[in-house]
């Protein structure tokens, strides 16, 4: 069964439908279901779907021949190989259609640039003589970001300009990942969202007929396993000196988000952490995040902030995994489940918790189902009365007069009125004379003294786990 992804369908949809030649540009990161989805796309479609590897240029003619030539065009009864680039990506004109666009896809595109670099300006000079004004439809799929972003698209490359669509693809949100556990409790599906996250790869590794516990045990602590070294395999595969790079990520994993933290946590020069952690935010590893309120400067100077793991699986592997590697060689993922991962996953889910309440209410913003309309969407930190606080959600209008702060508790307790006290307490950073909604996220529901006061206030939400996973 396919899972989600409708706004990447119904793009490609509306461009497969649209008139006069197509060129799009798909990209994302490995893992993230650029494959699957354009095979889904493709379905009852004629098409053409090549995959590129990394091998010489000669061979990848030949196996982009074939597929080609398989179709039955014209030129498959008098050769077996085209005998150039050009030639080859010009026959897409010949393809069967039944009436709609000639198909093409080639899937991980920078594989065939790599063997042969002329390609991007021989598709171009194809594309502007020709192509553009034909019924075609072509896809060029990436996984290497930087080359998509840099070397393809940007300003000065043969490709620049020509493009009908670019479209970046993301994880899954929340509310299509937990479909792959459609029997889980709404704990649970919060909880395997938490170690998963949004990679269908991730995700389908987990059996959603058994536990999660023994999903966890099973397909992420045992040695052998495809999760188990899933992330060590993408480090090595895209960086150089793993090892630094594996420091860095664990110290950020273990709760040391500042620039100065990592520096003493690690201990490496702190002009190559600027580097290494520059070249992980560009792998969209590691993002550095701001108060919702922090201005333009402020996000531009490089030692504010703070850097977090984008992805929850590697936030997972580095903080329970990487650090007893020596556990698991030896056959202890049992013991380390039990002893390690089980008494600090609800403290593990806590922030990614608080990230899901944010994204409920740019949900519930889309649907136009609050009392305004949100235009900044985060979290704040800062000092109030030399204090250092926090509000997990903040959400704020256009002229920052009408505001929703939230409080967020993934706990096995009650939520009482001690956290709306506390959210308010913590209130002092919003402008002046403005109008502030609270809105409480609980995992356990709320005490009957909250509820009571609820129904007196207006101003006063409460949403629990059930509410955000059933929305």
């Amino acid at each position: 069964m396919f899972i989600g992804r409708k706004q990447e369908l119904s793009f490609l949809e509306s461009k497969y439908t649209a008139v006069g030649g197509q060129l799009i540009v798909l990209y994302g990161r490995r893992r993230v279901g650029k494959t699957a989805m354009l095979q889904h796309f493709c379905t009852n479609k004629p098409h053409v779907f090549y995959s590129c590897r990394e091998i010489s240029d000669e061979k990848q003619l030949a196996g982009y021949s074939e597929r080609i030539l398989q179709t039955g065009i014209p030129a498959a009864q008098y050769l077996d190989v085209f005998s150039d680039w050009e030639t080859a990506l010009k026959a897409v004109l010949e393809l069967p259609s039944d009436g709609g666009k000639k198909l093409l896809v080639i899937d991980e595109f920078p594989y065939m640039c790599k063997g042969n670099p002329s390609i991007p300006s021989i598709l171009q000079i194809l594309w502007d003589e020709t192509l553009k004004d034909e019924n075609v439809m072509i896809i060029l799929c990436g996984s290497a970001m930087s080359f998509i972003e840099k070397k393809l698209l940007s300003e000065k490359n043969p490709l620049y300009g020509r493009a009908t669509g670019i479209y970046k693809m993301n994880e899954l949100p929340f509310d299509d990942a937990i479909k792959f556990f459609p029997n889980y409790s709404c704990e649970d599906k919060m909880l395997a969202y938490a170690v998963l996250g949004g990679i269908p790869h991730y995700l389908k590794q987990f059996n959603p007929d058994l536990p999660l516990n023994e999903n966890i045990v099973k397909h992420v602590l045992t040695k052998g396993c495809a999760l188990y070294s899933e992330v060590e395999f993408l480090i090595r595969q895209e960086l150089r000196e793993p090892a630094f790079y594996n420091t860095i990520i664990e110290a950020v994993a273990l709760g040391n988000t500042k620039l100065n933290d990592i520096y003493t946590k690690t201990g490496l020069d702190k002009a190559k952490i600027s580097v290494y952690l520059g070249n992980l935010m560009e792998l969209e590893i590691l993002e550095r995040e701001f108060p919702v309120t922090a201005s333009t400067k402020e996000r531009a100077t490089s030692t504010r902030g703070l850097y977090r793991i984008t992805d929850n699986f590697f936030r997972f592997w580095y903080h329970f995994v990487f650090p007893y590697m020596s556990d698991f060689e030896v056959g202890d993922a049992e013991g380390v489940f039990e002893h390690i991962v089980f008494p600090q996953l609800n403290a593990f889910t806590s922030p990614i918790f608080e990230s899901v309440c944010r994204e409920f209410l740019r949900k519930l913003n889309r649907q136009n189902a609050l009392e305004f309309r949100v235009t900044k969407l985060g979290r704040w930190w800062g000092k109030l009365d030399g204090t250092q606080a926090e509000v997990d959600v903040v959400a704020i209008d256009m002229t920052s007069t009408q505001y929703i702060l939230g409080e967020c508790k993934f706990r096995n307790s009650h939520m009482d009125l001690d956290a709306l006290e506390k959210l308010r307490a913590n209130a002092g950073f919003v402008n002046k004379g403005a109008t502030i909604q609270y809105a409480l996220f609980s995992k356990s529901d709320f005490s009957e003294s909250l509820i009571s006061k609820a129904k007196q206030d207006e101003s006063l939400l409460l949403f629990s786990l059930s509410d955000i996973v059933n929305a």
